[in-house]
This record gives structure tokens, sequence and C-alpha cells, in this order.
């Protein structure tokens, strides 16, 4: 089990994003998990920048591991992205891991292009991972269908494999992308909800692959604190997948957010100050198979959240 950082690009600037990972790395966390946002879910988050520009610099910067949630097929062309990741896997062989998603209209709509429905997102996703597949190869491709290819080869292949996390939230997604990606990527929720993404991919074929996770927490030294930052910032999450992936701007996001209550933030965020809490947590996700646990503290105050889980959570998990 390795426990991670989340370094979030809708939040924190890419300058201020790089400090973070180096101390991450000096507290003793073992893996960055990067978001890769056009668009904040808030105007109160206020940032997007761009993340594979970042990874570059913060994994020359660090000897983390890292990885990157991106959805291939509108704002990305997957050959774009497999050159991207190789060209990654290149500088710093087998240290990257690439997540894949259908996407939210909140960045993928600005190229114009219809939003498509959710099942067509995920045949253009399925589609866009074996393209990127065989491009890894070196083979030449061409490819018509939702998505066109012609005649494009990478000169520049990975040097190991790249392994591919299939994101899911439901367990719907978990069963299906289980025949085709090599792990999967989720995020926190209550352990019987949890159990049934997990036992829906295992079901349809992820028996012996990884799993990993992204916890969304909310640290302070005292309980109000935490509480307080988790509204401020993460109060316009905590809906159905189904509504976050159609909305496409910030503003109505914050408009959503506005029905939000501070105690309705506990349901969907760990919210505490005390260090027993988030080491059980951490331990019942190890127990239902979890190999990577990326611990995202939702709030702004991310420099004391590392120190603290520097000096009394990451030392004391057995």
């Amino acid at each position: 089990m390795k426990i991670g950082f989340h370094a979030s690009h809708e939040q924190f600037t890419p300058r201020h994003l790089l400090e973070l990972v180096q101390l991450a790395e000096e507290a003793g966390f073992k893996e960055v998990l990067s978001s890769d946002h056009f668009h904040p879910w808030s105007d109160k988050q206020g940032e997007s920048g761009f993340a594979w520009s970042w990874l570059g610099a913060a994994m020359q910067a660090t000897n983390l591991s890292f990885g990157i949630v991106n959805a291939p097929g509108q704002r990305y062309h997957p050959a774009i992205i497999a050159q991207a990741a190789a060209t990654l896997d290149q500088m710093f062989p087998g240290r990257f891991w690439l997540c894949q998603g259908s996407g939210q209209a909140l960045n993928e709509n600005i190229t114009g292009d219809k939003w498509p429905p959710k099942d067509t997102r995920n045949a253009r996703l399925k589609e866009s991972v074996d393209i990127i597949r065989q491009l890894w190869k070196g083979e030449y491709v061409t490819h018509h269908g939702i998505i066109n290819v012609e005649k494009a080869k990478l000169f520049t292949p990975p040097v190991e494999k790249i392994p591919v996390y299939g994101a899911a939230i439901t367990p719907k997604t978990a069963g299906w992308l289980a025949e085709w990606a090599d792990a999967l990527i989720t995020i926190s929720k209550p352990e019987d909800e949890l159990k049934k993404v997990t036992e829906a991919f295992k079901n349809g074929g992820g028996e012996n692959k990884p799993m990993a996770i992204k916890v969304q927490i909310s640290y302070a030294p005292t309980e109000e604190k935490a509480t307080e930052g988790a509204w401020e910032q993460w109060k316009n999450n905590i809906f159905p997948s189904k509504l976050l992936a159609d909305i496409n701007t910030a503003d109505k996001f914050d408009d959503l957010g506005e029905k939000v209550r501070k105690q309705d933030l506990k349901e969907h965020v760990i919210i505490s100050n005390d260090p027993q809490k988030f080491i059980d947590k951490i331990k019942t996700f190890r127990d239902l198979g979890f190999e990577k646990i990326i611990i995202h503290n939702v709030n702004k105050e991310q420099e004391d959240y590392i120190d603290f889980f520097g000096n009394e959570v990451l030392t004391k998990i057995i």
C-alpha cells in the first residue's frame, strides 16, 4: 500500500503545487495524483494550470510516482495523450501511470462540440485507450470511428509499460472497465458503497488487478475550521456524478453549491483534526484492497495538512 498526495490544479497555482509535492515527498508520501482541468469547479477554487506542462517539472523535482486523471476524446485527441505519456516515461521510466475517464462537460465542452451521452462517452473512452495502446507499441495507426487517426506513429515510445487505470464512480462503470483497464481508480464513499464498486470491478474481470482510491478529507487544527474549509472549497462537488458530468461552467457549479449546508459535507468528506480517524479510514481502504490511497485535503491549508500527516498519520500506519 502506498499513500499519495493529490495535486489539485483547480485550487492552487502550478508554482505552489510544485512546492507542495516537494514537501509531500519530505513528509513521507509515496505517490502523487494530478487533476487535469481546464476550469475549476468553483470561482472560489480559482485556478486551472495545464497539468501536462507541470508534470515534467514535478517529476524532475521529486522521486515520486505520478498519475493523472485525464479524459481523452474531445479536449484531447488520444494520439496527443499517447505522446505526452510516452515522453514522461522516456524521461522518468516506470514512474508514470495514466488514469482515463469519460470526462465532464466543465472541461471538455470548451471545444464547442456536442457533449455526448454517457454511453457514447464510454465508447469513445474505450476507443481512445485502444488507440493509445497501439501507438505505445510504436506502430503506425489508422483508425476511423468515433475517433479518427490517420497514419500516426510514435517515434519515441515509452520505455516501460504504462499502466492504464480506468476511472469509475459507479458499480456499473467499474464492472464495464474491468474488462479492458489495467487497474481501477475511484473516489471515497461510505464503505458499503465502495464494496459494491470493488466487487463489480473484481467480478467483471479485475480480480487480480490493482485498485486506487482518491480520498477527500479536510484537516485543520479544529474540526470547526476543517468544516469551514471543506464547505468553502468543496461544497459544489458532493452531487451525483450524473449531474456533475453535465454542468459546463464554474458559476453553474457555484449556483448548485449554494444549497449545500456545512453538515452535508460530512457524508462526502472525512472532516477531522484527529489523526486516529484518518489512520482508521486508511486501514479500512487498505482492507478493501486498495493499493494506492491518494489523500486530497480539499481545503486551502496544504502546508499544515502535509506537516500533520507526515508527523501524525503516515508514520503510524501499520
